[in-house]
C-alpha cells in the first residue's frame, strides 16, 4: 500500500464545447489536509464528481487509496465519503435517524451504537430526537459530516463544506476537519475562501479556468512571491475577530 491517497495525471473533461479540466496533476499523501481552491467556475466540483465516481472523465486517470476510479468503482466507494455543498440530510427524519440510515445502508454491524457515538462526538445528543428541520446551519452541517464518517472511510471528499454558515458554525466545521486529519483520514477540501485553505491545509493548489497554476504548502506559495515590506503599524481586529468577541461574551453570560 502506497502513502498516496489520491493520484491525479492528465485529468480533463468537457461539457460540450466547454473546457473544464484541461490536464490536472496532482497527489494527495494518507492523511493529509488537501485544499482545491479556485473560484466559482474555476472546476472544483467537477474535479470532486470524478474523483468520487459520480462523474465520468474525458481522459487521464485517478487513483484512490490505489484503486482506479473507472475501472475499480466500488472499491473506491467503499473508501470514500463525500460531502456536498448542501447538507444531504432527510429533514422529515430526526438526527439519530438519520445516522441509523445511513449505517443501515453501510452495512455496518451496530448502527446504534455509531449512532449514539457520533452523536456525543459531533455535540449532537440533546437534538438527536428532533427533526433535522429544525436544526440551525451549523447543526445540519455538523451531522451531514457526522453521517459521512459511518463506516470510517479513508478519504473524505468536502465540497465547500462551510458555504452559507455564520463565522460561528464555520470554526466549528474547521475544528472537526482538523480532528478527522489528525486521526488519520484524508480530506479532500474544496473551497473558494482564502482564510480557509490557509487555517486547514497542508498543501494548497490553485484551480484557474480549467488548469492548476499553482500547488504546494503554504509556505511555499508563499515564497512565490516577493519578500514583504516590514511596516510597522497598528494591528485592527477584524470583522471576524469583534464579532465572535461579542457573541462570546453573550453566551457566557
Amino acid at each position: 500500500m502506497s502513502n498516496i491517497a489520491i493520484s491525479v495525471k492528465g485529468l480533463q473533461k468537457s461539457f460540450r464545447a466547454n473546457e473544464v479540466l484541461k490536464g490536472l496533476d496532482f497527489e494527495v499523501q494518507r492523511g493529509e489536509i488537501f485544499a482545491l481552491l479556485g473560484s466559482n467556475g474555476a472546476g472544483k466540483t467537477t474535479t470532486v464528481n470524478i474523483l468520487s465516481t459520480l462523474m465520468k472523465p474525458d481522459s487521464g486517470k485517478v487513483g484512490i487509496c490505489d484503486f482506479d476510479v473507472q475501472h475499480q468503482p466500488d472499491h473506491v466507494r467503499q473508501r470514500i465519503s463525500l460531502t456536498g455543498q448542501f447538507a444531504a440530510l432527510d429533514g422529515v427524519l430526526t438526527g439519530r435517524e438519520n445516522l441509523l440510515m445511513i449505517a443501515k445502508l453501510r452495512g455496518v454491524s451496530n448502527p446504534h451504537q455509531i449512532a449514539d457515538n457520533l452523536l456525543a462526538r459531533f455535540g449532537l445528543t440533546d437534538a438527536a430526537n428532533s427533526q433535522a428541520e429544525k436544526y440551525s446551519g451549523g447543526m445540519k452541517r455538523r451531522l451531514d459530516i457526522a453521517m459521512s464518517l459511518i463506516g470510517k472511510p479513508a478519504v473524505i471528499f468536502l465540497d465547500e463544506p462551510t458555504t452559507g454558515l455564520d463565522p460561528g458554525a464555520r470554526n466549528e466545521v474547521w475544528d472537526i476537519v482538523k480532528e478527522l486529519a489528525d486521526n488519520g483520514t484524508t480530506i479532500f477540501l474544496t473551497t473558494q475562501y482564502l482564510e480557509e485553505a490557509e487555517q486547514l491545509a497542508d498543501r494548497i493548489a490553485i484551480l484557474h479556468e480549467g488548469r492548476i497554476i499553482a500547488n504546494g504548502t503554504l509556505s511555499e506559495l508563499k515564497g512565490l512571491f516577493p519578500p514583504a515590506k516590514v511596516e510597522y503599524i497598528e494591528k485592527q481586529p477584524t470583522l471576524e475577530e469583534i464579532f465572535l468577541e461579542i457573541v462570546g461574551e453573550k453566551e457566557g453570560k
